[in-house]
């Protein structure tokens, strides 16, 4: 049994929620204190991919990313870099697809948190710098695990998005949603079985950890009360 997939699905689902986590944090924080109007036009632009159908963005990123299109002909001119049909292609379907998740989760876990905590920080003279990684990130933890667990899991199950930029190369590009196609295609129903065990344990690994952490937030917030 080939492990490509396996571990090509694990590099890019790692790789996207790393930029993710990071990206999502940023933009929950400051939309969160964003005036009513502004906050509802970005929530709307960047909840967006969460409802589009996963093809729909693999197709808008190769309108933008093709290699006839200005940013991917510009970086095949500039740097030999081909934007599609590779493996790290993947990342840009991936993390425009888990981002909504990382987004929406670190949003609701910032406006929940207790603003007369920062408030008396400030008033002993700490910096909001400070506030933001000693006070609120600890604070808000629970709910940005959550988020990033369940973008992690999206991520390595991805397929609408990943097929159309990244293709189906064997030890290439090949993911365990492509893979599972590809074998259902070729009648190799045996060994996309296989896959399809291994995808529904990670997801189950995946799902019990967000339920844990949930149960620790709950238990974390009875326990403050």
């Amino acid at each position: 049994m080939d492990l490509f997939p396996l571990m090509n699905s694990l590099r890019i689902a790692l790789i996207s929620t790393f930029i993710i986590f990071f990206v999502g944090i940023f933009a929950a924080y400051y939309i969160a204190k964003a005036p009513r109007m502004l906050k509802g036009v970005l929530d709307v632009i960047l909840t967006l991919p969460l409802v589009l159908p996963p093809t729909v963005v693999g197709y808008l990123l190769l309108r933008v990313l093709g290699p006839k299109r200005v940013i991917g002909k510009w970086f095949l001119a500039a740097f030999g870099l081909k934007l599609t049909m590779t493996w790290w292609s993947a990342i840009f379907a991936t993390t425009v697809v888990i981002f909504p998740l990382m987004y929406r989760t670190a949003r609701g876990a910032f406006e929940a948190f207790d603003q007369t905590l920062a408030y008396s920080a400030q008033s002993i003279g700490l910096s909001n710098t400070y506030i933001f990684w000693r006070i609120r990130m600890p604070y808000c933890r629970q709910g940005i695990m959550a988020g990033t667990v369940l973008a992690f899991a999206r991520a390595l199950g991805e397929y609408g998005a990943t097929s159309m930029i990244a293709g189906y190369t064997p030890g290439r590009t090949a993911t365990i949603s492509t893979t599972v196609y590809q074998l259902w295609r070729t009648n190799d129903d045996a060994m996309a079985f296989r896959w399809v065990l291994v995808n529904i344990a990670i997801s189950f690994v995946v799902l019990l950890a967000v339920n844990m952490l949930e149960k620790k937030e709950r238990k974390s917030g009875k326990g403050a009360a």
